[in-house]
């Protein structure tokens, strides 16, 4: 679905699907004229489902789902529909502007969302479940976990920082995650008063949540590998390419013929050049801000570790700096090359590679 060009030409009607916690909102939209034939409003439930596509069969039509939020709110009603064979879009959340006059309910979002089907030149399919989902839950916990024990040890730093000379003279001298052992190990002593007894409290506390949170992260990480390398080993095999790394990027490619060319999946990484041209110039372009940023900041990861520690893209990085690019530049050239090699390894077939 995502290489038509115009939806009109395969449907009768668009079904746009406005969806929230505990209910979805549907709309079915002529394909040929974008009036409104019919909306319903169902509970975010099996039966909801149920009752949605038995409302869609009293149109007994060539039909296409218009769903925003599949990996949201809408993946429930995605996973039922596509089980049942039914085309399904995916849609991102109407941007407020294309909102008339500021109007919003419901039953108009789902109608806008049918619409906004239509005239697309390009139509995404919903990610798949499986291994994808899988990895994508994992990483969630695992960057939850990541950032709780971030945070724990910069508060283990700022109370090392004011705390009572007593406590604080153990920690001089010692990088962080001495500062993390030292403070897990704290005991409290009789003689001391309420401040440094409280301190040390807090300090023991938080370090050891610090260090719960680390081997939480280790795990999860663990599980991620299993998946990878079961689905995907050929990732883990690229240059500078990690457990974590791979796993984002299989999470915004999801499976092949999704994203249409190497050019849409640089343009969904944030790496593709966006031209800024103005009058007499053609050759100025600007950063790309938009797109995944968590693939994005894994493009750029791989980039870092390339630069560092593979001889070639340290030679290109010499070559074209004597050109006159700066550091930044040649980082956007590096990211777009790498967006371009890991989407060609995705799209070839499993089988291809076994045989080669």
């Amino acid at each position: 679905m995502n290489s038509l060009t115009d939806l009109r030409e395969v449907v009768d009607v668009v079904i746009g699907v406005d969806t929230h916690v505990h209910t979805h909102s549907a709309a079915i939209v002529d394909a040929a004229t974008g009036g409104l034939l019919d909306e319903i409003t169902v509970e975010a439930t099996s039966q909801g489902y149920a009752e949605l596509v038995e409302f869609a069969n009293n149109h007994a039509m060539l039909r296409a789902w218009a769903i925003e939020g599949t990996g949201g709110h809408g993946a429930g009603l995605s996973r039922h529909l596509l089980a049942m064979s039914e085309i399904v879009i995916e849609l991102d959340r109407p941007k407020r502007a294309a909102r008339r006059n500021g109007a919003k309910t419901d039953p108009l979002d789902a109608i806008r969302a049918a619409r906004e089907a239509m005239a697309r030149p390009r139509l995404g399919t919903p990610r798949t479940g499986g291994e994808r989902q899988a990895l994508a839950v994992l990483l969630a916990a695992r960057r939850s976990a990541i950032n709780a024990s971030t945070e724990a040890q910069q508060q283990v730093f700022g109370l090392v920082i004011a705390a009572p000379e007593p406590i604080r003279v153990r920690f001089r001298g010692q990088k962080l995650a001495a500062m993390l052992n030292t403070a897990a190990n704290l005991r409290v002593h009789a003689s001391w008063d309420t401040e440094t007894t409280s301190t040390v409290v807090a300090l023991r506390t938080v370090a050891r949540r610090a260090h719960a949170m680390l081997k939480e992260a280790r795990e999860l990480q663990k599980a991620i590998v299993a998946i990878i390398r079961s689905w995907r080993p050929d990732l883990l095999e690229e240059f500078g390419v990690g457990p974590i790394v791979a796993a984002t990027v299989l999470c915004a490619w999801s499976h092949p013929g999704r994203i249409h060319s190497e050019a849409a999946f640089a343009m969904l990484a944030g790496v593709a050049p966006i031209p800024a041209n103005s009058g007499q110039v053609t050759t100025r372009y600007r950063l790309n801000r938009y797109g995944d940023r968590q693939l994005n900041n894994a493009l750029h990861t791989v980039v870092q570790s390339r630069i560092q520690y593979q001889p070639a893209t340290r030679d290109y990085v010499a070559r074209r700096t004597a050109e006159g690019k700066t550091g930044r530049e040649i980082k956007r050239c590096l990211a777009r090359y790498v967006a371009r090699d890991l989407y060609r390894l995705l799209e070839t077939p499993r089988q291809a590679l076994d045989e080669a």
